[in-house]
């Protein structure tokens, strides 16, 4: 289902990825610094998604300032709050690269604003933890603010998220956190001798697999 999403004097394109029955959880998903919500790897995290009973609705933002980014992916958050088609109990947060960090700076500044717990978790796909080669400016203040859950899924052989510096930020959150490291793949997630496709299957189900544990564990 194609929406256009008011944002300001402009409006921000986003897609829902409905399941076939009613769903009470949804994920927010949203790309990196170059493309948009037609991106590969969120086509296919929001079918297989929605297939598997969460809706997914992505959306395209273009801007390349972090701030303006997070302000569009709050614009998003506060649309499905108020939808009257899709009334959810709760959403994650999710983002490829930029759009990672752009959610973990919205997730920050509303847990300052309220104690709404609207927002479940943060799943971030290749968080650009630092630039190629500029290991020592880590962006890590939002990460180590968090306290909802928070799932990254990175490459080993990011050259924007080196293994060890990830690790040791991870040791210092205090949110609940898990790391699925996809051995050797680089920041766009490819791998030498692996196809696109069996990389996305391995991601998708280490993100639905997350998701149904936090789910579950808000029932318990």
């Amino acid at each position: 289902v194609k929406v256009k999403i008011p944002f300001g004097n402009k409006h921000l394109d986003a897609i829902f990825s409905v399941p076939e029955e009613k769903s009470e959880y949804g994920v927010i998903l949203t790309h990196g610094a170059g493309g948009d919500m037609n991106f590969p790897h969120l086509l296919s995290l929001a079918a297989y998604l929605a297939s598997h009973g969460i809706l997914c609705l992505r959306f395209t933002c273009k801007g390349l300032n972090v701030a303006y980014r997070t302000k569009a992916f709050k614009t998003v958050v506060e649309y499905l709050k108020l939808s009257d088609d899709y009334k959810l109990s709760g959403v994650f947060l999710a983002g490829r690269s930029m759009g990672s960090r752009a959610a973990a700076s919205l997730i920050r500044q509303l847990s300052q604003d309220d104690d709404d717990d609207f927002i479940q978790g943060l799943i971030c796909l290749s968080y650009p933890l630092h630039r190629p080669k500029l290991q020592s400016k880590l962006r890590d203040e939002d990460l180590l603010s968090l306290r909802c859950p928070v799932l990254f899924v990175s490459g080993s052989a990011d050259e924007m998220c080196e293994k060890q510096l990830l690790e040791g930020v991870a040791s210092r959150m205090k949110a609940p956190k898990k790391i699925h490291w996809i051995d050797k793949a680089n920041h766009g997630m490819a791998v030498k001798g692996r196809t696109t496709d069996d990389i996305m299957e391995e991601i998708n189900a280490q993100v639905f697999s997350w998701l149904r544990e936090n789910v579950e564990l808000e029932h318990k």
